[in-house]
């Protein structure tokens, strides 16, 4: 059974970019919704991954 949460890992794993890209994310704003834990690494809600990734979906050409 899946976590419900992803690690940093899964998530660079599962979007294809670098770890860098996703720092940058965060800097600007744009990285999903994420948690640092206390031991400093990042979680991100599966849930919360999923609506990220639907709100940056194009809409289909007419």
């Amino acid at each position: 059974m899946p976590s419900d949460f992803l690690t940093l890992d899964e998530f660079l794993a599962q979007m294809a970019v670098p770890r860098s890209t996703f720092f940058r994310w965060k800097a600007i704003g744009l990285a999903p919704r994420h948690y640092k834990m206390p031991n400093r690494s990042i979680r991100i809600r599966r849930a919360d991954f999923e609506s990220w990734l639907s709100a940056r979906e194009e809409p289909q050409a007419a």
